[in-house]
């Protein structure tokens, strides 16, 4: 409730309240005053009457003074007194049994966590604001209440078709067995039949292997993913064969932007951005036929300079192909893993800080906090959703319409 004008200045005369602290101190002696007085109030309704009362009380249960504790709070740390009865049945909900914080700090501290800062800021920060000192191991284990949270979403039910499934991985050091080794993050994000993005599933697991991403398939279809109509992929050796064994009938597409950058890598640095712009007739072309005619005309101005950057599309022309079948509506959305790999440059900055992770559910704990804070900023779907999905119904009827 907001207090009037003349209470408020009322209220500074009273208390002789000249600067910022004083209002500071002001509203943590109230803060306290009002803490306590809520505690009176739980034992009135729940011994029966309230104190002092006069009259005579028929009653079994009776005041048995107070016990001492001291919480923190957004005020720092305040004493209160917890009133005691003699049978035991206080229960008290405003300040828990056992329950030392109640400012919310811990929220704010997962909160701080989540977007990538350090144990050692945390602590500065919260003792800068709030006077509490928390070690980094304190820290660990605020944020640790969350993996339950973890574990509940790995394991959550999935929609039964996804249209797009894009799939990536990002490499991290991880403690094991007390050395440090690489560890990869096996991301897979879908898009739903209303146009809309989600991250399925992040995994950490050894290094990027297709055998892992096989047992990664499985777990989503475990989870109730029925069907997917396209993959769009990176290049790792037996990913196609993964996917098949899983899904045979999704359409598994190679990312075009991986393609060139890994035809980049074969290339000096100065003929880079000519090589890219004459390539665009190679991925732009509106049929396979004339997208084969483009890539000649590139083998014959850069083939001999640079042969294994054409070759590289000649190798795994099978898997480039797939996207020369649809419309610009489609294709925009399945010829590259771009969307994914924004994804993993925000896990990137929320992890910046960690050299190395001390165990695989630290890592995950992390990963998991930032996705769920870059997918509350998912709100938008894809751009000419309703028309690439009226082309999807046509082509696939049979596997849309029992979803729709």
């Amino acid at each position: 409730m907001a207090i009037a004008k003349e209470q408020l200045r009322q209220i500074i005369s009273e208390n002789d309240i000249n600067s910022v602290s004083d209002v500071y101190e002001l509203f943590r002696e109230s803060f306290k005053d009002m803490l306590q007085e809520l505690l009176e109030a739980e034992m009135d309704v729940s011994i029966g009457y309230p104190k002092n009362a006069k009259d005579d009380i028929i009653t079994t249960n009776k005041r048995n003074g107070y016990s001492p504790k001291m919480v923190k709070s957004q005020y720092g740390e305040i004493p209160i007194e917890i009133p005691r009865d003699r049978n035991g049945e206080f229960e008290p909900q405003i300040v828990q049994k056992h329950q030392r914080d109640v400012s919310g700090i811990e929220e704010k501290i997962i909160s701080l966590y989540a977007r990538g800062m350090s144990t050692r800021d945390i602590h500065d920060q919260i003792e800068d604001l709030y006077g509490i000192q928390l070690s980094a191991d304190m820290v660990s284990k605020i944020t640790d209440k969350i993996l339950p949270n973890v574990k509940e979403w790995q394991t959550r039910p999935l929609e039964p078709i996804y249209t797009f499934c894009f799939l990536d991985a990002i490499h991290y050091s991880c403690r094991d067995e007390g050395r440090i080794v690489k560890k990869a993050a096996y991301v897979a994000l879908g898009v739903q039949l209303d146009g809309t993005k989600d991250i399925l599933s992040i995994t950490v697991g050894a290094n990027e292997s297709s055998k892992f991403w096989l047992g990664m398939l499985n777990n989503l279809k475990n989870r109730g993913l029925k069907d997917v109509l396209f993959f769009c992929v990176d290049g790792l050796p037996g990913f196609k064969e993964a996917i098949a064994a899983v899904y045979p009938q999704a359409v598994v597409q190679r990312c075009i932007i991986h393609m060139l950058r890994n035809s980049f890598q074969y290339l000096s640095y100065k003929d880079r951005k000519k090589f890219a712009a004459d390539f665009k007739a190679v991925y732009k072309a509106p049929t396979e036929e004339s997208s084969l005619q483009a890539l000649a005309e590139v083998k014959e101005t850069w083939g001999k300079k640079y042969p294994y950057a054409i070759s590289n599309w000649e190798m795994n022309w099978e898997n480039v192909r797939p996207f020369f079948e649809f419309s610009d509506d489609i294709r925009r959305i399945m010829y590259t893993t771009n969307i994914v790999e924004s994804v993993n440059r925000q896990f990137r900055k929320v992890t910046k800080t960690k050299s190395a992770f001390p165990t695989d559910a630290s890592l995950e704990k992390m990963l998991y906090m930032a996705a769920q804070n870059i997918m509350k900023k998912w709100t938008q779907r894809y751009r000419n959703w309703d028309m690439v999905l009226s082309q999807l119904m046509i082509l696939y009827p049979d596997r849309i319409q029992p979803y729709l």
